[in-house]
C-alpha cells in the first residue's frame, strides 16, 4: 500500500521488493529477495515488517538512507523481543558509524517503532 501511495499520490518512482509477489495490482514489484547488493539501484530503501529482509535492509544502512520497521526476530539465532531486536540493530548502526534515530510512528504498536538510518558520512 505504501508504494501506491507514494507512486500515486507523490509521483515517487518506487517498487515492491518481495519473493512472495505481494503486492497491490498495478504496484511494481521484483519477487525476489532483497539483497544488499541491489541499493545502488535505490535512493531510499523502506523495510516494513521486513521478515527475513530485516538484515539485509539494516545492512543496506550502510550505503543508502533506509527506514526500517522490523516486527520479528530474524536478526540473530538467540530469541529477541522488539526492543532488544531494536537495540541489536542500533549497535550494529554504531559498530559501522551509520547515523540513525529510533522513532515512533503515531499509530497502534506493538510495530509502530522504526528506525531511520544515513549512511556512514552522510550526516
Amino acid at each position: 500500500m505504501l508504494t501506491r501511495i507514494l507512486r500515486k499520490r507523490y509521483n515517487y518512482d518506487c517498487e515492491v521488493v518481495d519473493p512472495r509477489a505481494w503486492t497491490l495490482k498495478g504496484v511494481p514489484n521484483q519477487p525476489v529477495e532483497f539483497d544488499a547488493s541491489m541499493t545502488d539501484f535505490y535512493d531510499l530503501i523502506i523495510g516494513l515488517h521486513a521478515d527475513e529482509a530485516t538484515r539485509p535492509v539494516a545492512q543496506a544502512a550502510l550505503t543508502r538512507p533506509v527506514v526500517l520497521v522490523p516486527c520479528c526476530n530474524f536478526w540473530s539465532e538467540e530469541k529477541l523481543g522488539r526492543d532488544e531486536l531494536l537495540d541489536a540493530i542500533e549497535a550494529y548502526y554504531g559498530r559501522h558509524k551509520v547515523s540513525f534515530e529510533r522513532v515512533e510512528f503515531p499509530f497502534k504498536g506493538p510495530k509502530n517503532i522504526g528506525i531511520v538510518s544515513e549512511p556512514p558520512g552522510k550526516s
